[in-house]
C-alpha cells in the first residue's frame, strides 16, 4: 500500500497538504509500536548484547523468518535502534540497547505491555468505547484489565515493571516538589512495591511510611522496601482499598490510582479514605491534570489510554474538585512537579 506519506514522517510545514499531515498522525506510528513489539517479544536486542550478529544466525536462534526478521530490523533502524555494519551484520545502537532486558528504564517490558497484545486488544474495541463510554479491554475480554493480568504472570510481571519505567524520574521529582517534611506518616494506598513511597521516605528521613496493596503486592513491595533500608521506617500492609479499613496515618498518598476507575468506584476509594483520614489530615493525589485548551498535553493522550484500557479517565483541575466534593474533600491546591503530573491535595470539608 502505498500513501503520499514518506515511512518517516518529516516535519510538517506549511507547504505540506493537510491530508498529508492527518494520513501522518495515523500512519506510521502502529507500523513502528508493533515492529517495536515484535523485537521486544523475541528479545532481539539481548541476543545482540555481545556485538554485531549475522542476520540469518540471529533469526535462527530466535525462531524467526530471516528476510522478515531483516525487514523489521531495516525499518527500526532507520528509527536508530539499530545499525548494519559493511558485513551486513546487524548491531544494537545506544537507542536501541535501550532494548535489553536489563536495560535500566524498563523499555522492553513497558512496550510489551503498551503495544502488547493485551492493549492492543482493547484499542480493537475502541468503537465500543466512543459508543459505550466503557472499556475496551473489558468488551474483548469480558474482565477487567486488574483481573485478566491476575490471571496472566508474566504479562502482569511486564505491566508492573512498564509502570515503574513508564513513570521515570517522575517518583523523585514528586518527592522534591511537595513538602513531605510536614507529615508524620505517610500512607501510601495501592502503592505497589513501593517505588515512590521508598522514593520519598529517602528523600524525607523525618517520615515513615506505611504501604496498603492487595497482600500478594504488599508481600513484594515489603522485601523491596527492606532490600532499600527502610524496614524501619516503613512497613507493608495487605488489603483491598475498596473494603478494607486503612491503616492510620497523618496523609494519605493516591499515585496513578483515581484516573484507572470510573467515577463510582473513585468515590469508593475517597469514601474509604476520608473515614481514615482525621480532621487535619490530608489526602494528596498524584495524577496528571489536564490543561485546558486546545494545545498538546500528554494527559489528553493518556486519558484515552485510561477510557480504553482500565475504563478510568484523566480529570481536569476543576473534575478534580468537582470529584473530592462528592466524597467529602475540599481540593485546597495543585503543586505541579517536574514531570508530567502534580500532586493534587485534598482536606477534609
Amino acid at each position: 500500500m502505498q500513501t503520499d506519506s514518506a515511512a518517516v514522517p518529516p516535519a510538517a510545514t506549511q507547504e505540506t497538504p493537510p491530508h498529508v499531515q492527518v494520513i501522518q498522525l495515523a500512519y506510521p506510528s502502529y507500523v513502528v509500536s508493533r515492529a517495536l513489539f515484535a523485537v521486544a517479544h523475541f528479545g532481539i536486542a539481548d541476543h545482540l548484547k555481545d556485538g554485531p550478529e549475522d542476520v540469518e544466525r540471529l533469526a535462527a536462534t530466535t525462531g524467526t523468518h530471516a528476510p522478515t526478521l531483516r525487514r523489521v530490523l531495516r525499518l527500526l533502524a532507520s528509527y536508530g535502534l539499530f545499525r548494519t555494519d559493511e558485513a551486513g551484520r546487524v548491531a544494537l545502537t545506544p537507542l536501541g540497547a535501550a532494548l535489553r532486558s536489563d536495560a535500566p528504564g524498563a523499555a522492553r517490558s513497558t512496550i510489551l505491555t503498551l503495544a502488547g497484545d493485551l492493549f492492543w486488544s482493547a484499542w480493537g474495541e475502541v468503537l465500543y468505547s466512543l459508543r459505550t463510554g466503557q472499556t475496551g479491554l473489558e468488551k474483548a475480554h469480558g474482565q477487567g484489565l486488574f483481573d485478566v493480568l491476575a490471571q496472566r504472570p508474566e504479562e502482569a510481571t511486564h505491566f508492573n515493571a512498564a509502570m515503574i519505567g513508564f513513570h521515570g524520574g517522575e517518583p523523585a521529582a514528586v518527592a522534591a516538589a511537595y513538602d513531605f517534611d510536614s507529615i508524620g506518616t505517610l500512607v501510601d494506598v495501592g502503592g505497589g512495591t513501593g517505588n515512590l513511597l521508598g522514593t520519598i521516605l529517602k528523600a524525607h528521613p523525618h517520615v515513615r511510611g506505611v504501604l496498603f496493596d492487595l497482600p500478594h503486592v504488599a508481600a513484594e513491595a515489603e522485601q523491596r522496601l527492606a532490600a532499600e533500608g527502610l524496614a524501619d521506617r516503613c512497613e507493608a500492609v495487605g488489603g483491598d482499598f475498596f473494603e478494607a479499613d486503612l491503616p492510620g496515618g497523618d496523609a494519605y498518598l493516591l499515585s496513578h490510582i483515581i484516573h484507572d476507575w470510573g467515577e463510582d468506584e473513585c468515590l469508593r476509594i475517597l469514601a474509604n479514605c476520608r473515614r481514615a483520614i482525621g480532621r487535619s489530615g490530608r489526602l494528596l493525589i498524584v495524577e496528571t491534570v489536564v490543561r485546558a485548551g486546545d494545545e498538546p498535553d500528554f494527559g489528553k493522550l493518556s486519558d484515552l489510554v485510561m477510557l480504553v484500557v482500565p475504563g478510568g479517565q484523566e480529570r481536569s483541575e476543576e473534575e478534580y474538585r468537582s470529584l473530592l466534593g462528592k466524597a467529602g474533600f475540599r481540593l485546597s491546591r495543585v503543586v505541579p512537579a517536574s514531570s508530567t503530573v502534580s500532586v493534587i491535595e485534598a482536606v477534609v470539608s
